[in-house]
């Protein structure tokens, strides 16, 4: 059936998500990391842009996608929700049961934040230290122009 259709509404383009991995990979590089994955994902938790550097491990995807997966879903960063749940094990294992495995509570999902500090995305990174990643997906954010926060109250920008 061709003919027009309703497009969807993009609050997080392919353009902006780009930016936000190359500026990531340019941050590592810059650090001299070991190799990345960097996955976008928009406010539904899908992948809006994502790209594994030479040389980087299988494993690497899914682990990025579900540090940006367990951002979304939660809205804080995956390092927080780790943080704040680490002496809740039943509780990080039935949400990553809920999410279908697609739940890493790890540093290195990064939200990403529109003006009123409301969720439009997020950042998973993996392949370097939980610490490394969260500091190559916030460079990724900020070189798109964009805002990233890690908790409400806490280092938002």
């Amino acid at each position: 059936m061709a003919g027009s259709v309703f497009t969807c509404s993009v609050q997080l383009g392919r353009e902006q998500a780009r930016r936000i991995v190359d500026g990531a990979i340019q941050q590592a590089r810059g650090a001299e990391l070991t190799p990345l994955t960097i996955v976008v994902v928009d406010a539904g938790g899908h992948v809006v842009c994502a790209e594994r550097e030479d040389g980087c491990a299988p494993l690497r995807f899914p682990v990025a996608q579900g540090k940006a997966y367990a951002a979304i879903g939660m809205g804080i960063s995956s390092g927080i929700i780790g943080e704040r749940n680490s002496e809740r094990p039943a509780f990080l294992g039935s949400v990553a049961a809920a999410s279908g495995g697609h739940f890493v509570p790890v540093a290195g999902g990064v939200p990403i934040l529109d003006v009123q500090q409301r969720v439009v995305g997020a950042v998973g990174v993996s392949g370097a230290s939980s610490d490394e990643d969260q500091q190559a997906a916030i460079a990724g954010i900020e070189a798109a122009g964009l805002h990233w926060g890690l908790a409400p109250g806490g280092e938002p920008r």
